[in-house]
């Protein structure tokens, strides 16, 4: 049966979310789990994702097995084990240590949009990655990237940017991702033009 999205999120399989906001025509793969995210329309996740503390932008395109935001451990304390933060577990206390959960939660990592996230990425907390910027696969990302660039590597780095500089500043002022539904579906053509074509009908307008 052919897959159609809808406004309403999909949510495949053995996926388990917790605090996650979906924007329309949005789908989470099979084995996914999300705490603490935020992901917006159009976007979707692959097989096995890991995302914490994520804001996710719109037509963002998340491979399989990605890691977003992976949580840390405090290495300032004699021991990293999580027993110091997580104490009720271990009987070691009524509560646990809910300043250090908090920090994490507030490491936030941004991901833009029209982006592309490559097969078991790993981007890092409070990295943020720029409108149309592309992650290849197995890149660990521990600094920011700059929009429509390209990094790949452990760590990873710059190897091009996929347009002029003229055509980005184009771009991130059509903001053709936050055209509504109607207008995207009536221009549904232009987006299989070449860049320069699709900027010089839109630029401007």
């Amino acid at each position: 049966m052919e897959l159609r999205l809808s406004e309403k999120p999909l949510i495949e399989s053995n996926s388990k979310l917790n605090n996650v906001t979906l924007g329309q025509f949005t789908q989470v793969g099979i084995y996914n789990f999300l705490d603490n995210v935020v992901i917006d329309d159009y976007s979707y996740t692959g097989q096995f994702c890991f995302a914490q503390n994520a804001n996710i932008g719109k037509f963002s395109n998340i491979a399989a097995m990605v890691r977003i935001g992976p949580t840390d451990h405090p290495m300032e304390r004699p021991t990293q084990h999580h027993f110091t933060y997580r104490r009720r577990m271990y009987g070691f206390s009524d509560e646990d240590d809910n300043q250090f959960f908090e920090r994490r939660k507030n490491r936030i990592t941004t991901i833009g949009h029209d982006t592309w996230i490559g097969h078991g990425a790993i981007i890092m907390p409070e990295v943020k990655i720029g409108n149309g910027a592309v992650v290849g696969s197995g890149a660990i990302v521990t600094k920011d990237v700059e929009p429509y660039t390209i990094v790949v590597g452990m760590p990873a780095i710059p190897v091009k940017k996929r347009f002029s500089d003229e055509i980005i500043v184009k771009l991130e002022q059509i903001k053709w991702w936050d055209w509504p539904y109607e207008k995207i579906k009536e221009s549904f053509g232009d987006f299989l033009l070449n860049i320069e074509l699709f900027v010089e009908k839109h630029y401007g307008k």
